[in-house]
């Protein structure tokens, strides 16, 4: 290829969120010419797209949904485009593109290739993915392993990638990956050293149209991982299990039908065993929940796959917290305690949330609702609260579901986050309930940027109304 034609090929990066940045930054850093598309418009990407643009990228915000005359301009030019998890895979306009055999790569693909020299953990799951992550990289680093956390949470990977190429002295042990369904369906080339499932239930359907189309993108993470770790307690996976590559079960239900295969298990007393050798008790553990019993099983798994001891294993759980926004326990005054599970974005997420608080509970629930089975949830509900009050797009939609369920607690729907907190603790004192828990089972994004914003409003709610001593 002669110098003119390389200077003339652009690469093209869509979205401005953190992946879109972190891509733009390290393609430009690689000495290439860089675009970036972004279809929303308002002062926060103005300032974005001027601070990228300061350092010789180019930016578009186009103003308009994402459509394949965008393109037009530089269609012959184009070496590569980039997409963030936040734009479907199946677009049309990427499908066109794709038509035209043009390279289109998600935002993980692009750093993989930068980075396959390192082992890598890559998580994936319904839920307990985030709580794995997070675990397995505490014991790590406790262990004096030099690692680096991201995917879809933590860092974006091209900011792993762009710092691992400034840092090259400091070469990582290990990389510990978050992975979404949206982030492996762009990504067919990342292959895992270790790739962990967590569970599989119902999500994300609105984009994935079916449960065997999210399946099949979750099992292909695993399918190109060298080694393997499944949670047998959840009976989908359990169900699969003859259909999945082959690899290390484990699992708390020790009376389970796949019992017999588990290589790490807890006894009826609490004691945790790697096949029949006894480690540690697991209360150990200071965070509540089984569904937290399963995620410990996968990452102790994971950390003697690395080849961790079981003591130095032990030692290093012994200091890890809860993560921020997921049954992250906020403090308690008169007996009632409560508890922020902003990050339950799905019913499945939500039933494990009400599992494991004190019950009689008051549930705060609502946002964008998603599909999935809302009748599990509904007898969960039944169960262990005493009152639900709802709020946002979804809150009528949600009673009305509730009251032909024959839910006999009380029903309140108020129009924001600040209403409801209000009121549940209303509730909460008449019922004698014992915890309020904030456990959406929506997404965020009718009222707030994420999750985690929604979270922290709670969190602020909780302590400007003076309830925690």
């Amino acid at each position: 290829m002669s110098k003119q034609k390389q200077s003339n090929q652009i690469h093209i990066v869509l979205g401005l969120g953190c992946s879109g940045v972190s891509a733009a930054k390290l393609l430009k850093s690689e000495g290439k010419n860089v675009l970036v598309l972004e279809n929303n418009l308002n002062e926060n990407l103005l300032n974005i797209s001027n601070k990228l643009k300061s350092e010789g990228i180019n930016v578009i915000l186009l103003d308009e949904p994402l459509h394949i005359n965008n393109f037009t301009p530089w269609i012959e030019s184009i070496c590569s485009i980039t997409v963030s998890p936040g734009i479907d895979w199946e677009h049309i306009a990427l499908k066109e593109l794709r038509g035209k055999n043009i390279n289109v790569q998600g935002e993980v693909g692009l750093a993989w290739e930068r980075l396959t020299h390192i082992p890598s953990i890559g998580i994936t799951g319904t839920n307990g993915k985030t709580t794995v992550t997070n675990m397995l990289n505490h014991i790590l680093k406790l262990n004096n392993l030099n690692t680096d956390m991201g995917g879809n949470v933590g860092k974006a990977l091209s900011k792993i990638a762009l710092e691992n190429m400034k840092n090259n002295h400091q070469e990582l042990n290990w990389l510990v990956l978050e992975l979404s369904s949206f982030q492996i369906e762009g990504s067919p080339k990342v292959a895992p050293t270790i790739g962990i499932w967590t569970t599989f239930t119902p999500d994300h359907l609105e984009r994935h149209n079916d449960i065997e189309s999210y399946f099949k993108i979750k099992r292909s993470l695993l399918e190109k991982s060298s080694i393997r770790i499944y949670n047998s307690d959840d009976q989908y996976l359990s169900s699969k299990r003859k259909e999945l590559p082959k690899g290390i079960w484990v699992g708390t239900n020790q009376q389970s039908f796949y019992s017999k295969y588990q290589k790490f298990w807890v006894d009826q007393k609490g004691y945790i065993f790697e096949d029949k050798k006894q480690l540690f008790h697991s209360s150990i553990l200071n965070i509540p929940g089984k569904h937290n019993l399963q995620n410990l099983l996968l990452v102790i798994a994971a950390a003697r796959e690395i080849g961790l001891d079981d003591s130095s294993i032990a030692k290093s759980i012994k200091s890890f917290k809860s993560i921020p926004h997921r049954l992250e326990y906020l403090g308690k005054i008169n007996n009632l305690s409560f508890y922020n599970d902003s990050k339950a974005t799905n019913f499945d997420s939500s039933i494990t949330g009400l599992k494991s608080v004190p019950h009689p509970t008051i549930l705060l629930a609502g946002g964008i609702q998603k599909k999935g089975d809302f009748m599990p949830w509904v007898k969960q509900i039944k169960q262990s609260t005493n009152g639900i009050v709802l709020f946002g797009l979804s809150a009528n939609n949600l009673k009305e579901e509730l009251l032909m369920s024959s839910y006999i607690g009380e029903i309140i729907v108020k129009k924001n986050l600040e209403e409801a907190t209000i009121a549940s603790i209303n509730i909460a004192r008449k019922t004698n309930s014992r915890s309020i828990l904030l456990s959406p089972a929506c997404a965020s994004f009718d009222q707030y940027k994420n999750y985690e914003e929604r979270g922290e409003h709670f969190k602020n709610l909780v302590k400007n109304y003076k309830l925690i001593k």
